[in-house]
């Protein structure tokens, strides 16, 4: 009998759909595309709904992202290890967005 391998970051769960009888913008696994425009996910009507929805939460909302990108890297490198995303573009696209991105920082 063979065991699933445990997956260590969370199930992609959000945004939720808007309006609620629209598709949600969801990723398709393992591809991470969106379920609703198909383009990579998280899109930029995901990125919107995302910041929305955790507007009052910044810190859940960049450990989700941060356990998205962790899901997506391991996907997507399984996927196509040779002519994948780098993990910077990865980066990028799931995290860097957030909302703690820190500005340049100038000397006095």
């Amino acid at each position: 009998m063979t065991l699933p391998v445990p997956r260590l970051g969370p199930y992609p769960d959000r945004p939720r759909a808007y309006p609620p009888d629209q598709l949600a913008h969801l990723p398709i696994r393992p591809l991470w595309l969106c379920r609703a425009c198909g383009l990579p996910w998280p899109c930029a009507q995901a990125r919107l709904l995302l910041k929305a929805e955790y507007a009052d939460h910044p810190i859940d909302l960049a450990v989700y992202l941060s356990g998205l990108y962790h899901e997506a890297t391991h996907d997507l490198f399984r996927l196509n290890p040779h002519d994948g995303p780098t993990p910077r573009e990865l980066f990028e696209r799931f995290v860097a967005w957030g909302p703690y991105r820190k500005g340049i920082v100038q000397n006095r």
